[in-house]
């Protein structure tokens, strides 16, 4: 495992983290067994960095983070979300009495008297923009309940809004070879104020395995079942907001150019991971395999070769859909 700077903080974080997404909810039944596996074998591979969330199966999923924070001695970074909590999520919400108390309940789930990164969840475009969002950050900084913050955002304008103001140091956001807009200006900008950059739905919710078919079905209780035309949230966070068909269209072309030693999970990381201003990349996981899956590509071969013909598989089969919505 190889490991990248975060912001100036100091931190050296694995490139590959483990998103825990799956381990809470929506993504169909995961036991309790295999969500503490995901996070073992993850520890176990190297990984130090795990994003969580409040909302993600209402505190499971930063459960079992807080129970391997206390099963190790070993030094590892855990970001949690706030703010989907709000019913209606809506930039009102966005107060320090919400946040703060959003808060408190995420610190008693990890276990911890101070969470490592605090990201604002995907909140509303003009709360991104707002000097007050970040003067009540800083006053939770000062209480001692977080070190540090970030936002998770599902814009590229979003994020180019939220690191103009200078404590953040993370912006978490969707890039996959997908959705490719934020290397255009956003990476170099934040590269020039030092923002660490989490890549988030890496493998576009599973379409970039390769192991999905046009008779693929998901759970009830799996957001790439409920979710397809985003009734339940922003459908980018499904399948990156690709039509299903064309995604799949697009991947067999993509089949056609993994190297050898390689799986296209592989190939879909690794493109990630050759973008130098990305800080971590964070797939998830619903089982031990996954887990282990999720780690190779940290220590398999650049791909500077393949990079353009990937690059272009975008160009001619996705951008057209994709590129002007986020």
């Amino acid at each position: 495992m190889k490991y990248r700077n975060f912001s100036n903080l100091g931190w050296q974080i694995s490139e590959i983290g483990l998103g825990c997404w799956a381990i809470g909810s929506e993504w169909g039944d995961v036991s309790n067994e295999d969500a503490r596996d995901v996070l073992k074998t993850s520890l176990d591979n190297g990984v130090n960095f795990f994003d969580t969330a409040d909302v993600y199966g209402d505190g499971r999923s930063e459960k079992f983070v807080g129970e391997l924070i206390k099963s190790t001695t070993e030094k590892i970074y855990v970001a949690t979300k706030s703010g989907r909590r709000l019913n209606p999520h809506s930039p009102e919400g966005y107060n320090i009495q919400n946040i703060e108390e959003f808060i408190d309940r995420s610190l008693i789930n990890l276990g911890v008297d101070c969470i490592d990164l605090l990201q604002l969840h995907c909140p509303p475009s003009e709360t991104c923009a707002k000097k007050e969002t970040y003067e009540m950050m800083d006053e939770i900084v000062k209480k001692g309940k977080i070190a540090n913050y970030g936002v998770s955002v599902e814009k590229v304008s979003e994020a180019m809004d939220a690191i103009q103001f200078p404590n953040v140091k993370s912006i978490q956001i969707i890039f996959n070879i997908f959705r490719q807009k934020p290397s255009e200006e956003f990476f170099k900008e934040s590269a020039n104020k030092n923002v660490a950059i989490i890549a988030r739905v890496p493998l576009a919710s599973g379409l970039l395995t390769g192991k999905m078919n046009k008779e693929s079905s998901f759970p009830e209780n799996d957001h790439r079942n409920y979710n397809i035309n985003g009734e339940a949230f922003d459908v980018g966070e499904t399948f990156s907001g690709v039509n299903y068909k064309k995604g799949l269209e697009a991947v067999e072309r993509l089949k056609e150019l993994i190297p050898s030693d390689f799986t296209l999970t592989d190939l879909a990381l690794k493109w990630i991971l050759m973008h130098p201003e990305v800080s971590v990349v964070i797939p998830g996981a619903k089982n031990k395999l996954q887990a282990e899956n999720n780690v190779k590509a940290s220590d398999l071969n650049e791909i500077t070769q393949l990079m353009s013909k990937i690059n272009s598989i975008y160009d001619e089969m996705i951008k057209e859909d994709i590129h002007h919505r986020w």
